[in-house]
């Protein structure tokens, strides 16, 4: 190995060591001591919950666990939106799983907790799986209910995502193993099925106190809405459990006797590990974000023995297109590559910059997986564009708009690893979160904007410059370097993963060997929705 080698692995394997360490604080929820004050009250945590319902801990695959990183600062913060959710299997069955943390803020809805809820019941609907609510929540948190409250992608979106999965006929059970009060109790009675935890549980539309004040009537919560109340007088919950782990269990039950899905038919083989150890990923990929590296000594380690079948391999090189195998399963791969090559007419394209004959090589192979029902694979590490006066003549836009037509009316499902960079319009072509990717995750060495770092704050420190002196003001070069390193340092925030994570911009950071895991488990879960619409991609500029 060179040094360059030992260098990005010394690198990479410390950003990987950096995010072991999130994950670690992020499961703490709202801290070990308001962790105690649950257990003492016989309440099992939200991540306790998922891993006594899953058949495997391991294999849960977690979405926006750094949501709300740095946000709500004045508010104490919202470590992971106060709520734990991802897919795992239940009784073989791949399901969505949303847990209320009630050890942050009583499981109290922030805005960004509602954004993350929505996310969980899209990905349940796009896949047609069961969705599973383990409730546990004091409702909208009041200082921030106008953000939270009335609009279309607010709280009520919950219920009326419930009424149309139900008709959908996509299972929902909720189990209520603490709180659920005022709207949020239309949500696990809008369940098939709704469990309730004796003790624990309750659900009521007003409490106690609001009670005594609207009406005047003294009633105690168990009285109002615990389990025998609404089990054995009113019938709103299906049946009681003595403590968190029969309500579990019994949910294990209702999955196990379910009926089998259909299947949407994607080509599985018996999986194999790459033939090229995964870990070299560390020390393949640069340290910094504009060195150049080979995609396919990245790709050769994410597929079934390191097999691809390239498309089109001598034309539009800036942009990788093959077919292979992960975990299995049949995908076909769109892929920036890094290296600078010559084009076939013997000009040289910089990597990871999209050019004329990459977009339509990509738009081809888009259109071919999905002629074939292949799911597609995205691995952005892209500038953006090709731009200058060649290029337009050339009709550039025109590609373009022809790589993201065909991938955004994709209807094989679609899923995106941020790698590297992920900039401007290069976002869009290769399936940034607003083209519905059914999952887009990132590694650590991802950056998210419209434009580099560099090019950002120069372009940014210019337009600060030009107000100053138009408003008369002298700017000394000293200034004009601590501007510079001002705008620098913000905007290098906003490029980071994490950044994009805590606002669910991608649904959670990966170490690149968790790749495998993502894409697998992404595609067992998209096999249970037949696609049912026909690919077309409407007028093209050929």
């Amino acid at each position: 190995m060179d040094i360059e080698f030992n260098k990005n692995e010394d690198v990479n394997k410390q950003l990987a060591f950096q995010l072991k360490a999130k994950i670690k604080k992020a499961h703490l929820g709202g801290g070990e001591k308001r962790i105690a004050d649950h257990h003492a009250k016989g309440k099992l945590t939200a991540r306790e919950r998922i891993n006594k319902l899953i058949d495997d801990e391991s294999d849960f695959l977690e979405v926006g666990t750094f949501v709300a990183e740095g946000m709500y600062p004045e508010h104490g913060g919202c470590p992971s939106g106060g709520v734990v959710m991802g897919l795992g299997r239940v009784h073989g069955q791949v399901c969505m799983i949303v847990a209320n943390d009630a050890t942050v803020k009583a499981g109290a809805w922030f805005p960004i907790t509602a954004k993350k809820n929505l996310r969980a019941q899209e990905i349940a609907i796009e896949n047609k799986v069961p969705i599973i609510y383990l409730v546990d929540s004091a409702g909208i948190y009041l200082p921030l209910q106008s953000e939270v409250f009335a609009d279309k992608e607010h709280f009520g979106r919950i219920f009326r995502n419930n009424a149309i999965m139900s008709g959908m006929g996509i299972v929902q059970i909720a189990a209520i193993m603490g709180s659920c009060v005022a709207g949020g109790a239309y949500l696990p009675i809008m369940s098939d099925e709704a469990l309730i935890v004796e003790g624990t549980g309750s659900v009521f539309l007003a409490g106690s106190y609001l009670v005594k004040s609207a009406i005047g009537e003294s009633v105690d919560n168990e009285t109002l809405g615990g389990a025998v109340t609404h089990c054995e007088i009113s019938g709103v919950t299906d049946n009681k459990y003595p403590n968190d782990d029969a309500c579990l269990e019994a949910i294990r039950r209702i999955i196990s006797k379910m009926g089998s899905l259909p299947s949407a038919g994607f080509n599985r083989a018996t999986p194999l590990p790459p033939l090229k150890d995964p870990k070299e990923i560390y020390g393949i990929l640069p340290a910094t974000r504009i060195k150049p590296y080979d995609m396919m000594d990245i790709i050769e380690r994410l597929v079934d023995n390191s097999e691809f079948d390239h498309y089109k391999e001598g034309y539009g090189k800036s942009i990788v297109c093959g077919t292979a195998r992960i975990d299995g399963w049949a995908v076909g791969i769109v892929a920036n590559q890094r290296l600078t090559q010559k084009s076939k007419k013997g000009e040289l394209q910089m990597g990871g910059v999209i050019y004329s004959d990459s977009a339509d090589k990509a738009a081809r192979f888009i259109m071919n997986c999905n002629q074939q029902k292949i799911p597609l694979i995205f691995l952005q590490d892209v500038t953006g564009f090709m731009v200058g006066s060649k290029s337009e003549h050339g009709g550039i836009i025109k590609d373009g708009a022809k790589m993201v037509n065909a991938m955004a009316n994709s209807v094989v499902p679609k899923f995106t690893i941020v790698v590297g960079n992920s900039y401007g319009a290069g976002n869009y072509a290769m399936c940034g979160k607003a083209y519905d990717p059914r999952l887009i995750y990132a590694w650590p060495s991802a950056q998210i904007a419209v434009m580099s770092g560099a090019s950002a704050s120069k372009t940014l420190l210019q337009i600060k410059v030009a107000t100053l002196k138009a408003k008369g003001e002298v700017i000394t070069p000293e200034a004009e370097k601590e501007l510079l390193d001002e705008i620098t340092q913000r905007y290098e925030t906003e490029l980071s993963p994490y950044y994009a994570a805590s606002r669910l911009w991608v649904d959670d950071i990966i170490d690149p060997l968790e790749t495998r895991k993502v894409i697998s488990m992404g595609i067992e879960a998209a096999n249970c929705a037949p696609i049912e619409k026909r690919y077309n991609v409407g007028v093209i500029q050929v």
